[in-house]
């Protein structure tokens, strides 16, 4: 299985007719969050691949009195609090980043990101007793506590989600938020158990074999 992930921010070539040429081979798209619906639905559209993706906390939010609104990119699945099955694969995702406003879209207290992740969790349960692994793919826009994170409130990693890889230990864990040009110096790519955690920002092509 060859991944196209994205987050966070517009890259050129993805963007233009270079998609296609580069990226032929692709069986899997994932947004990690905060990218423009059109980039998207550009990418979908080019490659008509299955695309799975979680909100950011800049994601367009619900307004009251404004008609027409858009908050989902055509052609892509929201797997917040879900899991989904492709072929053999089965995908797990978690949207938004730590609260840092009152009333921010798409964005939660480590208590109330923990209440969600034990809400997904009870999905994986079945997973994890018949494969020994809750999930094979987790998508989520924050990363874990102490990993890929940064001190402020705003790009602290969740809690719940170091539980959620430990116990679930999902084969490949990929998340946005936290923009590589932050830290340089930080590494894009860290293993925690059987997990690997990839910071996709801006983009990241991978390969996941077959166990």
């Amino acid at each position: 299985m060859r991944i196209l992930a994205v987050s966070d921010e517009e890259v050129p070539w993805i963007h233009s007719g270079q998609l296609e040429e580069r990226c032929a081979n692709i069986d899997l798209i994932i947004s990690c969050g905060d990218l423009p619906f059109d980039y998207l639905e550009y990418i979908v559209a080019r490659l008509n691949k299955p695309a799975f993706y979680v909100h950011g906390n800049h994601d367009p939010s619900f307004q009251r009195g404004v008609e027409s609104q858009k908050l989902e990119p055509e052609g892509w699945i929201n797997l917040d609090v879900k899991r989904a099955r492709l072929g053999n694969w089965r995908l797990t995702g978690l949207e938004g980043c730590h609260r840092y406003k009152s009333e921010g879209e798409y964005q939660y207290t480590q208590s109330e990101q923990w209440l969600r992740v034990f809400w997904l969790a009870r999905q994986m349960a079945q997973g994890l007793a018949r494969w020994n692994r809750g999930s094979d793919i987790m998508i989520s826009h924050a990363p874990l506590r102490g990993i890929h994170d940064d001190k402020d409130m705003a790009h602290n990693g969740f809690e719940a989600f170091n539980w959620l890889a430990k116990t679930f230990r999902p084969r490949l864990w990929l998340h946005g938020h936290q923009h590589r040009n932050y830290n340089r110096l930080q590494t894009g790519e860290t293993k925690l158990g059987d997990t690997l955690i990839v910071n996709v920002h801006p983009y990241r092509i991978l390969d996941l074999n077959d166990e």
